[in-house]
């Protein structure tokens, strides 16, 4: 059974730590409007690896 809404869960990935070269990678789990927000999604998030807050971008 679809789900209702334009509600979706997209993975924010940190663009930062791949450069690093270091073991792991800083994600997080959040939700967006699909209808009002069409581009992909950018939030400066903490990254616990490089103890500090980047920019991490929407993945598929």
């Amino acid at each position: 059974m679809a789900k209702k809404g334009n509600r979706v869960q997209v993975i924010l990935e940190c663009t930062e730590h791949k450069k690093t070269g270091l073991p792991g990678t800083s994600r997080y789990i959040t939700t967006k409007n699909r209808k009002n927000t069409t581009e992909r999604l950018e939030l400066k998030k903490y990254n616990p690896v490089l103890k500090k807050h980047t920019v991490h971008k929407e993945i598929k």
